[in-house]
């Protein structure tokens, strides 16, 4: 008879204790750490959901960052465009006021204070956020606007725009002061005034003349250069009536000279006396009230108004095709506008010649067809308006900056000057519209006077290379807010770019510039009527238009990308609460459970312990 040994009991007892040893490790493992296990093996089925989870939740961390940087460039972005307000607001209450006495410089106070206030708004567009310039584009790593004192007065290479501005000035009036214009009298009882060039960018451009003058004969404005005519006949012009004088300034605005015939002693300023004894006497005080006049309008509202283009030709820097100002055949002529018509039966407000169907208009390879009516896609009802024109023109080069009517000049904005090419079956139609040479191409400012002496001038010239470049930044296609764009969500994206060079902020500093740097002889017999015709057009600049960009839209953009961010943020911490409730419950353990399965095992220890020590003492004595 044999008797079995005890040995395999106590090894699978002894196993069982080692198993719960094992577990009781684990337990106390889960207890301190809150985790089901240190290794994914032992997370159980659930853990596929975790991982997932988790890899969400790492990129909403990204997305925090993300949203929390681009945060912090569109709040300083606002902190300088409402500075640039706070600029505009402070300039233009000065260009208002009345006050127009003049320091030793030949400037006023406002000035001055213009003066300082381009070298802050300079200061402002190249603001930083890190080594990030704000208001660069895509060129982040560029300063966005030149110095302003290399802005201003130049370099040794490159002239500023104190020289272009001088430039422009001598080339709009002319060596003799009178706009460019030609006073003569022809007959005894004739004056004459011409244009000194055709087709020239200078000076006052005759616009319309009318007459009450009894007796006399009004010949023109016609011809090429334009000029007009009056003719006493040697007959003197009653009491009261008038001879008046329309003119277009280089910044498109229009002026009025009015001349009456008066027996008044003294001549009231405005008149020219009518001789009763000798009627040719009264032809030549005509002639030299209207020299009078023109001299102080040119010296005046044309110098003014020289300045105000001088800063367009220097700071406008977009790609542009600019037309000369016309009128349209309505009675009488007036500056067409967007609403002038295509074509229409005079007078009315259309161009004349106008377009024709079956005229053609090709941009850039694409045809635009006239039609007389029921236009469709790529055509156009020959009564359609100049706006309507200008738009399919702008759906065409995808400009980013609308074209626009202006004093009658029409400017065709582009984002590429070198692709902009427009041409037309209709060579006269397209005349009327200002463009009188074809192809139709854009022009690159900044733009300079042609040619030396300035006062002889009649041609603008591209001044890139010799003149200095305002804005340094990106000046590509497409829109400055696009040149900056952060994705805060899987499915969406913010874009908050700012470019110095955008309308509403070129605008601004190209006002300032002009009313800072201009100034005049502080005894000057017409500074003061120069400084107040320029205070008019810096204040009606700094006024915001209709239809025109303006800094508050550039702020509304970035805020409603604030607003993105702000309503992904949200959805996210949503997200970012259930993803984690994902995770714990897949992953920690609960302790109440861990403390009660390990009491359990630990009596299921003391128990296997018991009855290990049980068998130790048992003997064959027990046994039997």
């Amino acid at each position: 008879m044999s008797i079995s040994s005890i040995n395999y009991s106590s090894s699978v007892l002894g196993a069982q204790i080692r198993n719960i040893n094992q577990q009781l490790t684990d337990l106390s493992t889960q207890l301190s750490t809150g985790k089901l296990s240190q290794n994914y093996s032992g997370m159980g089925t659930n853990e596929g959901f975790a991982i997932a989870s988790r890899a969400q939740l790492s990129n909403i961390a990204a997305y925090t960052d993300t949203i929390t940087n681009v945060n912090v460039n569109i709040n300083l972005a606002n902190t300088a465009l409402q500075s640039l307000t706070t600029i505009r607001n402070t300039v233009q209450t000065g260009s208002a006021s009345t006050a127009q006495d003049l320091n030793v410089n030949g400037q006023t106070v406002a000035q001055n204070t213009a003066a300082a206030q381009f070298g802050s708004m300079v200061g402002v567009l190249n603001t930083q956020s890190g080594n990030r310039y704000l208001f660069s584009g895509t060129a982040v790593n560029t300063q966005s606007v030149t110095d302003a004192g290399d802005i201003i007065n130049g370099t040794t290479t490159q002239a500023g725009f104190k020289t272009v501005m001088a430039e422009r000035q001598a080339a709009d009036l002319g060596a003799n002061g009178m706009g460019r214009l030609v006073q003569t009298q022809p007959t005894p009882s004739s004056v004459q005034v011409s244009e000194d060039v055709a087709g020239s960018p200078f000076g006052l451009k005759i616009k319309a003349v009318s007459s009450t003058l009894t007796g006399a004969t009004l010949t023109g404005p016609s011809g090429s250069p334009v000029s007009f005519s009056v003719d006493l006949n040697g007959v003197n012009p009653n009491n009261g009536d008038k001879l008046s004088v329309q003119f277009t300034l280089p910044d498109g605005t229009t002026e009025q000279i009015d001349l009456t015939a008066s027996t008044a002693t003294p001549t009231p300023a405005g008149s020219f006396a009518i001789d009763t004894t000798t009627p040719a006497n009264t032809a030549t005080n005509l002639n030299t009230a209207l020299n009078t006049a023109i001299l102080k309008l040119a010296n005046t509202s044309l110098v003014a108004a020289s300045a105000v283009t001088a800063g367009d030709n220097f700071f406008n820097t977009a790609s542009s095709a600019i037309g000369t100002p016309v009128n349209n055949q309505a009675a009488p002529p007036a500056p067409v506008t967007g609403a002038t018509a295509l074509s229409g039966a005079s007078p009315s407000d259309s161009i004349s010649p106008g377009f024709v169907a079956g005229d053609t208009i090709t941009v850039n390879g694409t045809t635009l067809t006239f039609v007389s009516s029921g236009a469709t896609g790529n055509q156009l009802n020959v009564t359609d308006s100049i706006q309507t024109l200008l738009s399919k023109i702008d759906a065409i080069t995808g400009t980013s900056k609308p074209s626009t009517v202006h004093g009658g000049a029409i400017t065709i904005n582009t984002d590429d000057a070198a692709s902009l090419n427009i041409t037309s079956s209709n060579t006269g139609a397209l005349g009327s519209l200002g463009f009188s040479a074809t192809p139709v191409t854009a022009t690159q400012p900044p733009l300079r006077v042609g040619s030396s002496p300035a006062s002889s001038a009649t041609t603008l010239v591209n001044g890139s290379a010799n003149t200095v470049k305002w804005y340094l930044g990106n000046d590509g296609p497409g829109s400055p807010r696009s040149t900056a764009m952060a994705r805060v969500d899987d499915s969406v994206t913010v874009q908050y770019g700012a470019q110095a060079n955008e309308d509403a902020i070129r605008r601004q500093l190209q006002a300032i510039a002009v009313f800072g740097t201009f100034s005049t002889s502080p005894t000057g017999q017409y500074s003061g009527g120069q400084v107040s015709a320029l205070s008019l057009r810096v204040t009606q600049a700094l006024t915001q238009q209709p239809g025109q960009q303006r800094i508050e839209d550039i702020q509304t953009d970035i805020a409603m990308a604030q607003n993105t961010m702000k309503d992904a943020t949200t959805r996210q911490t949503q997200a970012k609460a259930q993803l984690q409730s994902i995770v714990d419950q897949a992953e920690s353990a609960s302790p109440d459970q861990v403390a009660s399965e390990i009491l359990a095992l630990q009596n299921a220890l003391q128990a296997s312990y018991q009855v290990t020590s049980n068998l130790a003492q048992l003997s064959l004595v027990k046994f039997l």
